[in-house]
């Protein structure tokens, strides 16, 4: 611990519900909902910012939880990969990944359907363009296309009532 941080307990808004931690100020919010919280899904890969694998939704917006600081998001609505699972509209997303090739080795795949769902949900965010959307997501698997194929699966099932 650095020089004038001291440890401290915080709330999270986690997945819909209020959850405390204690630690430093200044730990990662993707180290706080690995290790505080058990959610593993959100994956730790560069701690850089550079790969997307600890991609959270925070306010609906696609973040690198590995730079944040969890205490800095206090008071704001935090969702991972496990929260959204549990929604009835993500399981579209998570069929249509499986049938299109979406899903190779499944290191980078949590933060890609969680940027993918954030483009979903409102693609104005990114120029309504995917692929501006992804550029913060890694995956040296699939190529892309198969993650792109899944999202149009998903836009044509809503336009047909699905």
């Amino acid at each position: 611990m650095s020089a004038g941080q001291q440890d401290g307990n915080f709330k999270l808004n986690l997945n819909g519900q209020e959850v405390a931690w204690s630690g430093e100020p200044a730990a990662s919010l993707a180290d706080v909902i690995r290790d505080q919280q058990g959610l593993t899904g959100t994956k730790i890969g560069c701690r850089t910012g550079e790969c997307g694998a600890c991609t959270v939704l925070l306010e609906g917006r696609p973040v690198v939880s590995c730079l944040i600081p969890a205490a800095s998001v206090q008071g704001q609505q935090v969702e991972t990969i496990e929260g959204l699972a549990r929604q009835e509209e993500f399981q579209s997303l998570m069929t249509a990944m499986q049938e299109n090739g979406g899903v190779q080795c499944g290191f980078c795949t949590p933060g890609v359907m969680v940027t993918t769902w954030a483009w979903l949900q409102n693609p104005a965010l990114f120029n309504g363009d995917l692929g501006s959307a992804l550029k913060n997501n890694l995956c040296r698997c699939t190529g892309y296309l198969g993650i792109i194929r899944s999202a149009e699966q998903v836009l044509a099932g809503r336009g047909a009532g699905v």
